[in-house]
């Protein structure tokens, strides 16, 4: 059958593959489209499985609240900066963080599993393995997060996706003080990076090993003093370090007269309201993973010399 150039344009359009992939699937499937894109589909597998090597440490985060009381946050890497700003890639993105707030997945493996909401003859897997074959880049769904309330959720994103934060509250008021009160928490936690709420998340396990660091360092650095005065100093260090861990002991970045904790108590007594902060979830792109150290320049040299 004659492959016209109308139907390489169609499937292009259909798959967002490359011209010359869609017109060697057409031409190996005798012109079948379906055959074609399952061809295109299982050449994106090899890809993939060709890429699946290479570090995927950029990408962005990006959230999604409904009606105040569901959220989600997700984090997708790609492996430079330049897919991460590309448009296709920040719509699958998009996609990603829609189909997290609907699913009741409870683990990336199950989340995987999952019909993809865009196509649910296709899996969250399979539909990755596709975009990973479009794009021509390693990308990875990393990691999720649903937040599922009866008082209000709120998100925040920081530098175009590179931070996320999602803040979930306890109130019995939700208005649009309410929520910008929220939203400012949520630009504390992503610019102060807190590890807890409050000091009765902080486990003993914690204090205790904080304590042997700061006891070591205060006899290193006062080795005259009694053990009465060290005791007293690492009791002061301690709460020091609590206030910088603890979100509502942090000072509070837009009025450092006040505590978050302070900061929340009055605007609730503002809007007659009783609001508790419950929940925060940070996810800062590529955090933890390590970033490929590549000069760009070198990059295209030796692609080029392998031509």
């Amino acid at each position: 059958m004659a492959i016209t150039a109308g139907m390489v344009k169609e499937l292009r359009e259909m798959t967002g593959a490359g011209m010359m992939d869609c017109k060697k699937a057409l031409t190996e499937t005798n012109g079948d489209m379906d055959a074609a894109i399952e061809f295109l589909r299982k050449n994106g597998q090899a890809k993939a499985e060709k890429k699946a090597g290479r570090i995927a440490a950029e990408g962005i985060v990006k959230t999604v609240v409904k009606d105040d009381k569901v959220a989600a946050i997700v984090e997708v890497n790609s492996e430079t900066d330049f897919v991460a700003k590309n448009a296709d890639f920040q719509s699958f993105v998009e996609a990603v963080v829609n189909q997290a707030a609907d699913s009741d997945a409870a683990d990336m493996d199950a989340f995987m599993a999952e019909a993809w909401a865009e196509d649910t003859s296709k899996t969250v897997k399979d539909a990755l393995v596709e975009k990973v074959a479009v794009i021509g880049e390693n990308l990875n769904i990393r990691r999720f997060e649903k937040v599922v309330t009866d008082g209000c959720v709120v998100s925040y994103i920081h530098g175009g996706g590179r931070i996320g934060v999602l803040v979930e509250a306890e109130t019995d008021v939700v208005n649009d003080e309410i929520r910008t009160c929220l939203k400012n928490v949520a630009m504390q936690v992503a610019a102060m990076y807190p590890k807890y709420v409050s000091r009765a998340e902080v486990s003993q396990e914690y204090m205790d090993h904080e304590k042997e660091i700061l006891l070591a360092q205060a006899k290193k650095e006062n080795p005259e003093k009694p053990e009465n005065i060290i005791e007293k100093m690492i009791i002061g260090r301690l709460n020091k370090e609590l206030k910088e861990v603890c979100l509502l002991d942090q000072a509070y970045v837009q009025d450092s007269d006040l505590t978050v904790a302070k900061y929340v108590e009055k605007v609730a007594k503002e809007n007659n309201a009783n609001v508790t902060v419950k929940k925060f979830v940070r996810f800062e792109t590529g955090e933890g993973l390590e970033k490929k150290q590549e000069d760009f320049a070198a990059e295209v040299a030796a692609q080029m010399g392998s031509n």
